[in-house]
C-alpha cells in the first residue's frame, strides 16, 4: 500500500526505473507540495535509481536538504543541479561521497556553512575526486569550508558570486592544493583581503573579485603564469591608479603595473615599461611579417598540411561581431561565448556531413550530452549584428527550427514531446533519438534562452535548435559559433576550443584528400550568389598552408561593460603539433 501510494505521488521515478533513465529533472507546479509531504527533502525512492548520470531538482521552496542515501544510492551521479530551492543553512548529511561526480550546482539557495559532516562531502579521501564545476553563487555564505581543495583536488571551475564571504581560507591557496582550478569568480560578495599565496593558483585563467570591499591586490597575483582576464571594478582601493585601472585597462597593463611595483617601481619600473614595449614592438613586427609574407623563410616550410589559426584581434576588425546579455539569462543558462572562423571548406565530397557529425560527437563527449553545453554553428551572411542574447517566455519565443515551420516555442517542445512517446512505442524501446533526449533539460524553465539577431528573428534556442535562418550549408565558409552554458564560463571556452581545433583538423584533412561530388567555383558562386574573394575565404588559396581566421567576439552587457572575449591569450593554448595559432 505504501509503495503505491509512492508510486502515485512520484509517477517520474517509477518511470524512470521502468525505462532505466540517465537523466532526470524533477519540477513543476505540483513538487514543492510533494517534498514539504517528504519532510523538506527527496523522497527515498529517487535513491534507487543507480543508473543516473544527471540529476536537477530546482525552483523547490520547499526542498530544505536532499535527505539520506543520495551518495549511497547514486554512485554514477556526473551532474547534481539543485539550484534555487531553500536548501540550508547546511547540507545535513553532506553530499558525498560522490565519485563520479563532475558537475554540482547548488546556487539560488540559503546555505550559509557548509563544515564537516554538513558540507560536501569528506576530505580523506577526497569525497568528490572527479569534480571540475562547483557553482555556489547566490547563498548566504559567511566562509568556505577549509578541506574544500582536499574534498575536490580536480576543481577547475568555483562560482562563488552573490554570497557574504569576508576572506578566502589560507588552504584554498596552499601549493598544489587546487593545481587545475582556471576560474574563479566571487564578485558581490564581503572580500577585505586577497592573499598574496593566491599565485599558487597555477592554471588560473579567469579571476572575477568585482563589488568586494578590498582595498588593495597583492603584487603576487602578476606570478600567476596562466592568468589573461581579471575584474577588480568597485573595489574601493588605495592606490587611486590602480583603481582606476581595473576599471578601464586591459589585464595585461594591470598586472604589469603590480609586477613592477606600482608607483613604488622608480627606475626598475621605467625599465620593466620600456624592455616591454621593445619586446612587444618586436613581436608585433614579427606577426606582420608573418602575415604579409615578408622576406623570411617561415612562408617555405608550411606544406599543404599545415594548418595556420590566426587570432583576428576585435582591435584589428573593422566590424567586430558582439553578443549583448540581457540579465534575465542569469537564472536560466548564464554563460555564452562566441567566435567567427572564415575560411572552411565544406563544399568537397562528405565534409558537411562530417562536420555536423564532428558537432553531434563534441555534444555527446565534451558537452556531456548537452548537460554541460551546447554549441551551434551558424551562416555567418545570414547573422545579423550585434546579437542579444536574453530569455522569454515560451509562449513569446517564436523561431523557425531547422527543417521545420515556423513555431512557438512552447509549441515546438510540445510536438517534440509527443514525437519522443510515438518513437518510443514504434521501435518498443526507452531510449529516444534526435533532439528528443534534451528536452528534459526545459522542464522547469519559466523563460526560455535564445539568441536574437538585430533583425528580432531568433537564430539559436539552446539547448535545443538552431534557426533554418542562419543553417550551415555546402557553400558556407565563414561561420558564426556560439556556446552556452548552465554552469560554467570555462566549459564554453573548452568546449569552443575543442570545436575550432577539430575544424582545424578537418580542413587538413580536406586539403589532403581529393574528394570526388564537390561543387565546382562556378556552381558554388551561382548557390552562393556572389563570387569567391580570397579575402573573406583565407583557406580558398591552393599554395603553402592553409588558414583559418578566427575573430574574436565580444560578450557584453547591456550597458556596454565586457564580460567576456574570446578566443583571449589564454584560449587555444592547447593546439596539435600540425596547427598554428597566430595571435
Amino acid at each position: 500500500m505504501a509503495a503505491a501510494a509512492v508510486s502515485e505521488a512520484w509517477p517520474e521515478l517509477e518511470l524512470a526505473e521502468r525505462e532505466r533513465r540517465r537523466e532526470l529533472l524533477l519540477t513543476g507546479p505540483g513538487l514543492e507540495e510533494r517534498v514539504r509531504a517528504a519532510g523538506g527533502q527527496l523522497p527515498p525512492r529517487l535513491f534507487t535509481l543507480p543508473l543516473l548520470h544527471y540529476l536537477e531538482v530546482s525552483g523547490c521552496g520547499s526542498l530544505r536538504a536532499p535527505g539520506p542515501g543520495l551518495a549511497q544510492g547514486l554512485p554514477q551521479l556526473h551532474s547534481l543541479v539543485l539550484r534555487r530551492n531553500a536548501l540550508g543553512p547546511g547540507l545535513s548529511p553532506e553530499l558525498g561521497p560522490l565519485p563520479a561526480l563532475r558537475v554540482l550546482d547548488l546556487s539560488g539557495n540559503a546555505l550559509e556553512a557548509l563544515p564537516p559532516g554538513q558540507g560536501l562531502g569528506p576530505a580523506e579521501p577526497p569525497g568528490l575526486p572527479q569534480l571540475q564545476s562547483l557553482n555556489l553563487s547566490g547563498n548566504r555564505l559567511r566562509e568556505l569550508p577549509a578541506d574544500l581543495a582536499r574534498c575536490a583536488p580536480r576543481l577547475q571551475s568555483l562560482n562563488l558570486t552573490g554570497n557574504c564571504l569576508d576572506s578566502f581560507p589560507a588552504e584554498l591557496f596552499r601549493p598544489g592544493a587546487l593545481p587545475l582550478l582556471s576560474e574563479l569568480a566571487a564578485a558581490d560578495n564581503c572580500l577585505r583581503e586577497l592573499s598574496p599565496d593566491i599565485a599558487h593558483l597555477a592554471s588560473l585563467k579567469t579571476l572575477d573579485l568585482s563589488n568586494n570591499q578590498l582595498s588593495e591586490i597583492p603584487a603576487e597575483l602578476a606570478d600567476c603564469p596562466k592568468l589573461k582576464e581579471i575584474n577588480f571594478r568597485g573595489n574601493k582601493l588605495r592606490d587611486k591608479r590602480l583603481e582606476k585601472m581595473v576599471s578601464g585597462c586591459q589585464t595585461r597593463s594591470i598586472l604589469e603595473y603590480l609586477r613592477v611595483g606600482g608607483r613604488g617601481g622608480g627606475k626598475g619600473k621605467g625599465r620593466a615599461e620600456g624592455s616591454e614595449k621593445e619586446d612587444s614592438r618586436k613581436k608585433r613586427r614579427e606577426r606582420k611579417q608573418r602575415r604579409e609574407g615578408g622576406d623570411g623563410e617561415e612562408q617555405d616550410v608550411g606544406d599543404a598540411g599545415r594548418l595556420l589559426l590566426r587570432v583576428l584581434h576585435v582591435s584589428e576588425n573593422p566590424a567586430p561581431l558582439t553578443v549583448r546579455v540581457s540579465p534575465e539569462v542569469r537564472d536560466v543558462r548564464p554563460y555564452i561565448v562566441g567566435a567567427v572562423v572564415r575560411g572552411m571548406d565544406l563544399q568537397p565530397g562528405n565534409a558537411l556531413k562530417r562536420f555536423l557529425t564532428s558537432q553531434t560527437k563534441l555534444h555527446e563527449d565534451v558537452c556531456e550530452k548537452r548537460t554541460a553545453a551546447t554549441l551551434a554553428t551558424h551562416e555567418l551572411r545570414a547573422v545579423k549584428g550585434p546579437l542579444l542574447y536574453c530569455a522569454r517566455p515560451p509562449q513569446d519565443l517564436k523561431i523557425v527550427p531547422l527543417g521545420r515551420k515556423e513555431a512557438k516555442a512552447k509549441e515546438l517542445v510540445r510536438q517534440l514531446q509527443l514525437e519522443a512517446e510515438e518513437q518510443r512505442k514504434q521501435k518498443k524501446r526507452q531510449s529516444v533519438s534526435g533532439l528528443h533526449r534534451y528536452l528534459h533539460l526545459l522542464d522547469g524553465n519559466e523563460n526560455y534562452p535564445c539568441l536574437v539577431d538585430a533583425d528580432g528573428d531568433v537564430i539559436s534556442f539552446p539547448p535545443i535548435t538552431n534557426s533554418e535562418k542562419t543553417k550551415v550549408k555546402k557553400t558556407t565558409s565563414d561561420l558564426f559559433l556560439e556556446v552556452t552554458s548552465a554552469t560554467s564560463l570555462q566549459i564554453c571556452k573548452d568546449v569552443m576550443d575543442a570545436l575550432i581545433l577539430k575544424m582545424a583538423e578537418m580542413n587538413k584533412y580536406t586539403l589532403e584528400n581529393k574528394e570526388e561530388g564537390s561543387l565546382s567555383d562556378t556552381e558554388a558562386d551561382a548557390v552562393s550568389g556572389q563570387l569567391s574573394d580570397p579575402r573573406t575565404n583565407p583557406s580558398a588559396g591552393k599554395d603553402g598552408p592553409s588558414l583559418l581566421v578566427v575573430e574574436q567576439v565580444r560578450v557584453v552587457d547591456l550597458e556596454g561593460s565586457l564580460k567576456v572575449v574570446y578566443p583571449s591569450k589564454a584560449d587555444l593554448a592547447t593546439a596539435p603539433p600540425h596547427v598554428t595559432v597566430v595571435r
